[in-house]
């Protein structure tokens, strides 16, 4: 009889044994009510009367599925997103919510919905990271009475419908090219000013411009299919008429 006991009280005991990880802490309840918390370890909850529930502490990483939104420019878009979350209080993570890995999703599907439509597309766009820390923000306000920490919010992806990627595909070549029609003009606004220059100092000084021009004939005749028409400078002429009016 007594072996049978013993038998008994070591099957019970064994059964009480509950082993928390590092990771993790234990949240339990005596006939129903919170007693306390259980850190890592071997501890011991009586059967019948005791009952405990195991909190994950780590980081955990939640996947916004993708969510249909309009922004405040009536442009329809989808936008996925991940939340890195952790708990920080076990006893209100239990208490507090039923599910709160299932409420901190909702919750950050809702916000991000919401928030998506107070900007404008070129917003959504061009200023993701404020925008995902504005949803961390408003989520972690918000889940902090569940225990729970929300660390960052990432803005995965922004699809836009067909057409509008059509439109923007368009803006962005004629950006372009308007781009490159101002880089074009004020490369030519240089080569005339350069060009301006030149003529005023080749016109200052004697003799420069028969001098460019015997340069450029040189230059020309390295290339035996090349046919020249030679112009006579305004220069050469004049000296001309100078020798001519000398001799008379």
């Amino acid at each position: 009889m007594s072996t049978t006991i013993l038998i008994v009280i070591g099957v019970i005991l064994v059964a009480s044994i509950k082993q928390i990880n590092e990771y993790q802490r234990g949240v339990k309840f005596t006939l129903g009510r919170y007693t306390g918390i259980m850190q890592p370890g071997w501890r011991i909850v009586v059967p019948i009367f005791q009952s405990h529930q195991k909190i994950d502490m780590r980081i955990k990483a939640v996947d916004v599925p993708n969510q249909e939104a309009i922004t405040k420019d009536n442009i329809s878009v989808s936008v996925n997103a991940v939340i890195y979350y952790k708990i920080k209080n076990a006893e209100k993570a239990v208490i507090e919510v039923e599910d709160f890995y299932y409420a901190v999703s909702q919750l950050a599907q809702t916000t991000m919905r919401n928030i998506v439509g107070e900007v404008n597309l070129d917003e959504l766009l061009s200023q993701r990271d404020a925008i995902a820390e504005k949803i961390r923000l408003i989520v972690d306000k918000a889940t902090d009475a569940w225990g729970v920490e929300v660390q960052s919010v990432e803005l995965k992806d922004v699809t836009l419908p067909e057409e509008m990627k059509r439109v923007i595909g368009k803006q962005a070549e004629a950006e372009r090219e308007k781009r490159s029609v101002i880089i074009k003009a004020e490369g030519e606004v240089m080569a005339a000013e350069n060009l301006a220059k030149a003529a005023k100092t080749l016109a200052g000084s004697q003799g420069a411009l028969h001098l460019r021009t015997l340069s450029t004939l040189n230059d020309l005749s390295s290339d035996q299919s090349n046919t020249v028409i030679f112009a006579i400078p305004i220069e050469i002429l004049r000296a001309f008429e100078k020798f001519g009016e000398k001799k008379e």
